[in-house]
């Protein structure tokens, strides 16, 4: 039975809704489950030590099966928003709230967990992307938003609340500070989806990677404030700096040493190893010199992204981006189910005027941050701007503060969490799921003619295709007599020929579609290779030192656009050869030579060669010229051959003696071409 995309999804919200959820609800029954596990009071006897022992089993036990069960249904989630087309990470707060309304789970995650284990892959993975040339062209916008823009939210929303709910100033504050962090993850996964402008996404990655440090520090100050009832702004100030400072230059330096580290070792799980350290150990030690570990997971992710990759192998580079993007990935998946399984939706109703208050407090707040903060600046549109302001979605950051104010805040703890729940079930609720019609209305995903044109005949003649080869299939099968396949068959193919045609000619009117089309098959055939070697290896044919170096050949193709083997399958073969150059190179040298060749799209063949001079072993090249570019291959041969000094031991058994060798280049012979075909 064939079911649509809507049948699908439904039958797997169903499967989650009526095995998952009674699931976990049989496990967690009506006691709370956390990850801070207490020891139970005992009498001392053994009995009492047993029982306090399988009650821990039990608790680690409950735990795993928690864990297992949301990663669970976060993949539920992954495969039913991408079939309808929604943010993942909206769909998966709405399943946390589906949870939540059962009242029979109560999941208490410690702020700890969400700051010190969840936040720092997230902030890592999207810093490590990061490239200092894209983050410097904006850095002085970027830190206006994360400094400036959060001291106004704070400000602003703080005053606002406390004007419209008659809170305290100082508690006001607290809150003001706890929603000034942005979390557009969101947004930025739409971003990439809809291939909205780079500058775009940096911009608005780079304002939260620095405004979470940022917001962490200001909310810590607020709450000594409203706990103790004095402000000194000098010492806040310098409380500011020491600590914001501090968390930055504890991630350099170790994003420093590490990234030296990496060049020192050939081993692609070690070195994600060491990527892995990086993340959490600059959090850990960060913390532990009471310096802000956000801001140095932001300064170590920044570093280890930028002079990492330069000691990295290919292997080693993919290894690492994989890892990252499934780490991000599942830390999202668990913190945006933990948001929707910590709000309380009858605490949201019981409140909803503080909580109104409290929303538009942050987008008047947001408002004034990005379009006061920002008009100065020309170059950034207003469209733009319009992005900027309405990605500022709030997030894991909001929700981990709001859990670790302090008992001292009395009443107001209770109406604050309320309040940043309603903000955050806002923000990615309406928000969230308005930012694709917004970056439609805001026409920054720019699309040429050509391309529609060329996507509109390319889907026709998928189709035609399709249609096709199921007659054919049915034919065969004997589900279609002969008599109809001989009769719809000949149109059928002419159509799809006629169409085929239409998409070579939109590809021929322009030249970027063509590149575009051959860098997806060139990724694709790669890949293909990656596969047929991973079953070589996984069948015992050949061996793991072989495996390695092809590896590495299709993985340096796949991350360097100028490879040699990606360029060895662009070369085109409709090009008029006139001459040929018989090579004869050192082995050593064989590389590089045909790099430089491929690099010029000259069609190079390596001969079988069983010669050698002072035992190393020559290669044959044959390669084919064009244009009388004799003078500039010869240069470019002997530039990729090194010159090398050899000792050449004495003849002579009464010395030890030996005679210094210089073996120099290449040698090259060259031969015009009457003709030439390709095999």
């Amino acid at each position: 039975m064939n079911f649509n995309r809507l049948n699908l999804s439904l039958i797997i919200v169903l499967l989650i809704c009526v095995i998952i959820v009674p699931a976990l609800a049989s496990c967690s029954g009506s006691e709370a489950i956390g990850l801070s596990m207490e020891q139970p009071s005992g009498e001392g006897d053994h009995s009492g030590e047993a029982s306090e022992e399988e009650a821990q089993e039990e608790q680690i036990i409950l735990v795993i099966t928690v864990v297992i069960g949301l990663l669970l249904i976060a993949a539920l989630v992954g495969i039913v928003t991408n079939r309808l087309r929604l943010p993942y990470t909206v769909g998966l707060v709405l399943i946390g709230l589906a949870l939540s309304l059962r009242g029979q789970e109560q999941i208490n995650i410690p702020p700890a967990i969400f700051l010190g284990l969840l936040v720092p892959p997230l902030i890592f993975e999207a810093a490590f992307h990061i490239k200092f040339k894209d983050l410097s062209k904006d850095i002085v916008t970027i830190l206006a938003l994360a400094i400036p823009g959060v001291l106004i939210t704070t400000f602003l929303v703080g005053g606002v609340v406390a004007w419209g709910t008659g809170f305290p100033i100082a508690v006001a504050l607290v809150f003001g500070a706890l929603v000034a962090a942005t979390d557009p993850v969101a947004v930025v996964a739409l971003f990439r989806t809809l291939g909205v402008p780079k500058r775009l996404q940096v911009l608005l990655e780079g304002e939260s990677l620095f405004n979470d440090g940022t917001a962490i520090v200001i909310f810590n100050l607020m709450v000594v404030i409203a706990v103790s009832g004095s402000f000194d702004l000098i010492n806040s100030l310098f409380d500011f700096i020491i600590v914001a400072g501090g968390g930055l230059t504890v991630g350099f330096l170790l994003g420093v040493l590490i990234s030296r580290a990496i060049g020192f070792i050939d081993d692609p799980r070690i070195e994600t190893t060491l990527t892995t350290v990086l993340a959490f150990g600059s959090y850990i030690i960060a913390e532990q010199f009471h310096v802000s570990g956000v801001l140095a997971v932001v300064a170590a992710g920044l570093v280890s992204g930028n002079l990492g990759p330069r000691s990295m192998s290919p292997t080693t580079r993919i290894l690492v981006f994989n890892f990252w993007d499934i780490a991000a990935y599942l830390a999202n998946s668990v913190v945006f189910l933990l948001i929707g399984l910590q709000i309380n939706l009858i605490v949201l109703v019981a409140e909803w005027q503080v909580i109104l208050w409290a929303i538009g407090a942050i987008l008047v707040a947001r408002a004034v941050g990005v379009y006061g903060l920002l008009g100065f600046r020309k170059d950034i549109t207003f469209r733009y701007k319009n992005v900027l302001y309405w990605g500022g979605l709030r997030g894991a950051i909001s929700l981990a503060l709001a859990l670790s104010l302090p008992a001292s805040l009395g009443a107001a703890r209770d109406q604050i969490q309320a309040m940043a729940f309603g903000a955050v079930l806002f923000t990615l609720l309406v928000q969230g799921l308005t930012m694709k019609p917004l970056i439609n209305k805001m026409n920054l995903i720019q699309r040429s003619e050509s391309q529609e044109e060329y996507e509109r005949r390319h889907a026709r003649a998928v189709m035609a295709k399709s249609s096709f080869d199921r007659l054919e299939t049915m034919h065969e099968e004997g589900l279609l007599s002969s008599h109809l396949w001989e009769r719809l068959s000949r149109p059928l193919k002419q159509h799809a020929k006629a169409l085929s045609d239409a998409v070579e000619d939109a590809l021929r009117a322009d030249s970027s579609l063509e590149i575009q089309e051959m860098d997806s098959a060139f990724r694709d055939i790669l890949q293909t290779q990656r596969s047929a070697l991973n079953a070589l290896l996984r069948d015992g044919i050949i061996s793991e030192e072989t495996f390695s170096q092809l590896a590495g050949e299709v993985d340096t193709a796949l991350t360097d656009r100028q490879s040699s083997l990606l360029n060895l399958i662009r070369v085109d073969s409709s090009q008029t050869i006139d001459g040929l150059m018989v090579i004869i190179v050192q082995e050593a040298d064989v590389e590089n030579v045909i790099a430089n060749m491929n690099r010029l799209s000259l069609p190079v063949t390596r001969l079988s060669s069983t010669g050698s001079f002072l035992g190393r072993k020559n290669v044959t090249l044959l390669v084919g010229t064009i244009n009388d570019q004799e003078d500039t291959l010869k240069k470019a041969i002997m530039r990729a051959s090194r010159q090398r000094v050899e000792f050449l031991p004495s003849p002579s058994l009464e010395t030890d003696l030996s005679t210094a060798v210089t073996i120099g280049g290449a040698t090259i012979f060259a031969f015009d071409v009457e003709r030439y075909q390709v095999l």
